[in-house]
Formats: structure tokens, sequence, C-alpha cells
């Protein structure tokens, strides 16, 4: 009987063990694209997957929410690198790819693409396949006009560069392939994992106890985010000095730079103490249930996490039309309303009215099912399995 050739005899070492999954990530510091891509990295780990990550950094406020979580740091820490971190991990991020030999790197949003492009050129063939999640809408009508002819160019260059591209919902698949002409059988949806059931029982269970509790007069807003540009926080306090009644309060929760410009333009408009900025707060049970409606004021977006959890919570939302997913979130204007960006006075008109709307929260709770880590989590790993052993 003739042998079998060596490569049929030996088993493949990469197809024997559990699918590697490599995510990268700046630092802890408070993101909806961080905050996912660890969900999705401990959902991995609890299904056996052999998931990895790296990190630039191991500073962010972030981090007391994931005790215990095992991470690898990339180069020497005494050196500081927080203004350059995309650099210091496009540096780093090679040697770490060679050593750990993962079968998929997994990008975690668009403010990361630049880096899994740049392991591309450097590494060439020895660069694993690449799955990015879309994470922010790629119109970006708010860019400078003489800029956008190079942003269009630079989302071409990713199309042809990534192997998979992930909308995180069903309106993205149509953006990703004209706005980055990426073959249709690259581009798969994947609704964006903001939520875990436990997490939908324990906000439902916050909102109902905090119904029976007793309250003051007056409407609470609610608004959640990074305190940057892209959040356009000030248009919301805009909005809400020309609709707010002498009861009614916003708070803002999140930590950025703008925190400074906020601060000024709520003294400026004689809101001090109707408008709160508490900083970062986790977890956010207390405020979803307190308040009567989530507003987003953002430029752009691409699936945010907050208004996921705004469904669950069982809470109405008023939105600026920042991204083409937004109308699909809100059930087509079941669970809230939409108003154009950059538009203060629609915004504060929606917040006028939001009250009227017929809201249904077990709808808007079912709603939520849809952005949970037990879905996602086995869509991506489908979609990686596939790709590693292609």
């Amino acid at each position: 009987m003739n042998a079998q050739p060596a490569a049929l005899t030996q088993a493949d070492p990469a197809a024997t063990r559990p699918l590697r999954i490599l995510t990268f990530l700046h630092s802890f510091a408070p993101g909806g694209v961080e905050r996912v891509a660890l969900r999705l990295h401990e959902a991995w780990r609890a299904q056996g997957l052999d998931a990895r990550l790296v990190m630039g950094r191991s500073s962010g406020v972030m981090k007391r929410d994931w005790p215990g979580l095992a991470f690898e740091l990339l180069g020497n820490q005494r050196v500081p690198h927080a203004g350059w971190e995309t650099l210091w991990m496009i540096f780093h991020l090679p040697a770490a790819i060679r050593r750990i030999r993962p079968d998929v790197l997994f990008c975690a949003g668009n403010s990361y693409t630049i880096v899994a492009v740049s392991m591309r050129l450097l590494l060439g063939k020895a660069c694993p396949p690449v799955v990015a999640k879309m994470s922010n809408d790629l119109t970006r009508n708010d860019l400078p006009v003489p800029a956008r002819p190079f942003y269009r160019a630079w989302l071409r260059i990713q199309g042809r560069v990534i192997d998979r591209l992930v909308g995180m919902a069903p309106p993205m698949r149509e953006e990703i392939a004209s706005l980055m002409r990426a073959p249709r059988q690259h581009i798969a949806v994947i609704d964006d994992p903001s939520l875990a059931e436990a997490d939908i029982q324990r906000l439902a269970a916050a909102r109902e106890a905090a119904k029976a509790a007793p309250r003051g007069p007056g409407r609470r807003f609610l608004a959640i985010g990074r305190l940057a540009a892209q959040k356009n926080f000030g248009l919301l306090i805009d909005a809400f000095s020309r609709m707010a009644g002498p009861d009614d309060r916003l708070a803002i929760i999140g930590e950025g730079s703008a925190r400074r410009a906020l601060e000024a333009q709520i003294e400026r408009l004689g809101l001090t103490g109707k408008v709160r900025l508490p900083g970062h707060v986790s977890p956010l049970d207390a405020e979803l249930a307190s308040a009567d409606a989530l507003v987003l004021s953002s430029d752009y977006e691409g699936v945010p996490a907050v208004v996921a959890e705004a469904l669950a919570a069982g809470l109405p939302i008023v939105t600026t039309r920042c991204s083409v997913s937004m109308e699909d979130m809100l059930g087509g204007g079941r669970f809230g309303l939409l108003v154009p960006v950059g538009d203060a006075a629609a915004l504060a008109q929606a917040m006028q009215d939001i009250a009227k709307l017929k809201f249904d929260e077990t709808a808007a709770r079912d709603q939520s099912r849809r952005f949970t880590v037990e879905i996602a989590s086995h869509g991506y790993r489908a979609l990686m399995e596939g790709l590693a052993h292609a």
C-alpha cells in the first residue's frame, strides 16, 4: 500500500485547535466600540475559542467594568504614547501578530481600520484575514467639503484591502457596498451586540422599580456619550434651553475634551442646576430608569449602543438622523422621533413632542433583543471560521 504524502498524514494544527481571534484596542477609555469589542471577546472565550486581546495601554475608567480580564500590553509602557496611540499600535502590533499567530484579526471599528490596513501593507501574505466592524456612519457629511474626496478614497482602499466588512444593521449593507465599493460577498450584517439578555432583564426591573418610586415635577431627558465634537452636545443644550420648563432637567453622561466648552455654554444660557455633567457613570441603570426620554444630538453615528440600552429600559428616543440605521433601530418611528442633523429648533420640538408618542415598552424591549451578544457572537464566529478555513 502506497504511503500517503506527509501533507495528508499530518494534521494541520490550525484545523485541530480552537479558532484564534486577535482583537486590538488602544485602551479602556470609555467608548461604545471598545465596550462592544470587550463584550464579544468575553463571549468568544466563554464559547471555547482562543480569543486574545492586545492593548496599547492599560489605562481608562472602563477597566473596572472588566475585572480579571486577561490581555497583553504592546511595547514599553514607560514611554508615554496616548497622544500618538495609533502610530504606537501600528509599530508594535506586527510583532504581536507574528508571535500569537491568530487565524483572524478583529478590527473593532472605523477608528481602527487604519491599523488593520497598515497590518496588510506591513505583513503582506503573513497578515491573517481581517474582519472589520463598521462602527460609524460612512457618509460623514460633517467633514469639510475639501476633505470629502480624500475620505471617499480612503473608504475605497479599506473596501479593497479588508477581507470582510460587517455592517451593524441591515441598512448598512448598501452603504458599505456603495461607498466602500466592496464586493457584496465580502459584506456581512450582524446587529451590534450592545446588550446581553441579562442586561435587558436588569434594565427592565430597574425601570419598573423607578415607576413605583415618588418623583418630583418636570421631565427628565438623558444623553450618553463622550464629550466630543461628534456628539454635538452643544446642540442638545441649545435645544433644551429652547423648550425646557422650570422643572425640566437634562443629564449628559460621559467625559471628554468638550467639558469646559459645555460648562461655559450651560452657564451662559442660565441652565446651571438644570443640566448635569456627572462624567462617566457605570452602570447606567439608575439614569436610564429615571429618565423620560433618551436624546441623541450626534452629527454621525453607526448603531449607537445607548439606543439599544434605552430600548431595553423602555425609554422613547429623540435623535438626529445621524446614521443610515437609525430609522430601522427605531422601528420606523414606533420607538422615537428623528430630526435633521444640526437643527436645534427641530430637536427642541421633538423633545417637546416625545411624550405624545404612542410608545410600547414591551415592543421596544423585544426590539432591543436584536442587539444581544448571545446572537452576535455566534454570527461573528461563523463568519470568522468560514474565512479562516477558506
